[in-house]
């Protein structure tokens, strides 16, 4: 398994965008936290996270089909590419895996709840999965956002809304110091 560095290199190949950058970093940061959850490899989790929408930006048409071609002549596991695969309702891959269904319940979550921080004078300080519960209630706010699709992933991850928020949380405060260090971040422009 290719190490952060590695991923992280291979991204940048494929995604020049910064906010799909900053939604991939995420999506890490999300990863890791349900691989420390599950007593998972938190390398290969978050590298799932990082790359899962590797295909995005050059290949939208082709999304998420062509990102497991990709991953898998880089030699990445068939379980990682299944998890790639599967983050999107439309492909029709059953999330058999713990990998795959955190994937697809930490793929809109996390960038959600980044939203929801950035409204705040604080961000992330003091946040709480209440005030993210709360913004979900409201229609209008990141309204492109699939309610139904977040609900879902915490149900097949069999987990509380709230407790799967906060795991979210936890790990963006934590991977947000990560990425400053690397000069990145999720909520600095």
């Amino acid at each position: 398994m290719a190490s952060r560095a590695e991923a992280f290199e291979l991204l940048k190949e494929y995604v020049e965008s910064k906010s799909l950058l900053k939604h991939s970093f995420a999506v890490e940061a999300g990863m890791r936290g349900y691989a420390a959850y599950y007593g998972e490899d938190e390398e290969t989790w978050a590298s799932c996270g990082l790359l899962h929408d590797i295909d995005f930006e050059k290949y939208p048409d082709e999304h998420p089909f062509r990102g497991p071609e990709i991953l898998k002549d880089r030699g990445y596991s068939e379980e990682f590419c299944l998890a790639v695969k599967g983050h999107a309702d439309y492909t029709d891959t059953p999330r058999t895996t713990n990998m795959a269904k955190a994937l697809y319940a930490v793929d809109q979550m996390s960038s959600f709840i980044v939203a929801v921080a950035l409204m705040r004078p604080e961000v992330f300080g003091g946040l709480k999965p209440k005030s993210v519960k709360k913004k979900l209630k409201t229609k209008s706010f990141a309204a492109k956002v699939d309610r139904e699709g977040l609900n879902k992933g915490a149900e097949e991850l069999n987990i509380d809304m709230t407790e799967h928020i906060q795991i979210l949380i936890d790990a963006l405060v934590k991977h947000e110091e990560f990425l400053k260090e690397q000069g990145y971040s999720l909520i600095e422009f």
